[in-house]
């Protein structure tokens, strides 16, 4: 959530900021009365019960006419004082329930509009001529067929459409890009971690999914608990109510999880393959930094996934998404979007956020900073998270830029350590 100090002093920021995101700018003013009903309420309580108390104290010691009258005074102030208190408790739950439909606040650099208003960053990697080649590329379920690496009838036969099953090659092929993409994260520092899939409602709230993202999380309502659609969620929640020192900052962890997703909203879209399915793998890095070290971190999280991709030898570029499509912890966020050659365009592949301190404050974390004197403060921190490897999508990307005229599939360089030295992935059908 946001600040509420800064919705008070700037209001006009977060009209602008709910603008951007096409959402209820209404809010904004809804929020500001709750807010100041609960601070008049609360004012009044305070100054009420400061009279019940020195008023308690002048009773024991007058008598008669003006003992009745303190009396009768008593009477009204413990009314008003019960009233005050129901009316705080009920503009402050007022206030909070409003305050967590509040989206993050829009990075001013964000372009501005819906999901096709991104502007290009960066381009990366050169985009192969199949033509030139001498043969048309084929997408990668007809591939994953012919490499005995992919089984949709019999995911869809078991569990439904937008199921899938990875054999043979395809299940090791997943294990290698699982266990490159941990090694690469630990080896630029973060804690490797395997997370929940089923988390508590606060854990989803508090990362801010269940707002306009709720139509696309699985709830097992007798057990009120929530499959994660990434482990962004249990790694957000990890230090949920926990005070964090200053100098174990920052904290990097590299999460791997399974994920799930109802894709609500994309009925006819990507119906074929593994491209959008309702269950996959990720490995996911998040940070916990300083607020004022945010946007680097930001910065830093793309340059490890376009390192990533780059040595997975896939053609991609970086878009700066558009602030209707942030979601509503995103201040920013960057996707880097592979080449699929089959749809002859770019597809998302990996995306960071920075949630500037919007998740933190939801959560209840702080960092504790010390000066030199002795003293201490405290205050929410801020946390990012960034995409390594979503494997199903990262394994349609390599197996239709890495094909070879008959069917077979190059291994980039990088993995070959973790297919046991395999330089081709070859059919095993006719």
């Amino acid at each position: 959530m946001i600040d509420l100090r800064l919705l008070r002093e700037d209001p006009d920021r977060v009209r602008a900021s709910q603008r951007a995101r096409g959402e209820d700018v209404d809010l904004v003013d809804a929020l500001l009365s709750a807010d100041e009903r609960r601070r008049s309420s609360g004012a009044r309580f305070d100054e009420l019960r400061a009279e019940q108390k020195l008023l308690g104290k002048r009773i024991p010691r007058a008598e008669g006419a003006e003992k009745a009258t303190l009396l009768e005074r008593a009477g009204e102030l413990s009314t008003g004082v019960k009233a005050a208190d129901a009316e705080r408790d009920e503009a402050a739950a007022e206030a909070q329930r409003l305050l967590l439909q509040l989206g993050n606040l829009v990075h001013p650099d964000v372009p501005v509009g819906g999901e096709d208003d991104f502007t290009v960053r960066e381009t990366h990697g050169a985009i192969r001529d199949f033509a030139a080649e001498g043969f048309e590329p084929q997408d990668h379920l007809t591939l994953g067929h012919t490499l005995g690496a992919i089984d949709t009838e019999r995911g869809a036969k078991v569990s439904g459409s937008r199921f899938y099953y990875l054999t043979g090659v395809g299940a090791l092929l997943e294990l290698a890009l699982v266990n490159a993409a941990v090694a690469r994260a630990t080896a630029a520092g973060f804690t490797p971690m395997l997370t929940p899939a089923l988390v508590k409602p606060r854990a989803m709230e508090g990362t801010g999914f269940l707002g306009q993202a709720a139509t696309d999380v699985y709830y097992l309502e007798k057990d009120d608990v929530y499959l994660v659609g990434t482990s962004e969620v249990p790694l957000a929640a990890y230090h949920m109510d926990e005070i964090i020192e200053a100098d174990q900052l920052p904290l990097r962890y590299a999460g791997l999880s399974p994920c799930f997703r109802r894709e609500a909203g994309s009925y006819g879209k990507d119906t074929r393959g593994i491209f959008r399915v309702h269950q996959f793998d990720k490995v996911e890095m998040f940070s916990y930094v300083a607020p004022e070290e945010a946007e680097a971190e930001l910065e830093r999280l793309l340059v490890w996934e376009k390192e990533w991709l780059t040595a997975l030898e896939l053609p991609f570029r970086v878009i700066d998404v558009a602030s209707g499509d942030l979601g509503s912890s995103a201040s920013r966020k960057y996707d880097c979007e592979a080449w699929i050659p089959t749809q002859g365009k770019y597809r998302e592949l990996t995306s960071t956020s920075n949630c500037t301190e919007f998740q933190a404050r939801r959560l209840n974390i702080r960092v504790r900073e010390r000066g030199d004197g002795g003293g201490s403060r405290t205050r929410p921190l801020a946390t990012l998270n960034g995409t390594l490897c979503a494997v199903p999508r990262t394994i349609v990307a390599l197996l239709e830029n890495h094909q070879l005229a008959d069917g077979s599939v190059r291994v980039p360089e990088a993995l070959r350590p973790y297919l046991g030295g395999r330089e081709v992935l070859t059919p095993v059908t006719a």
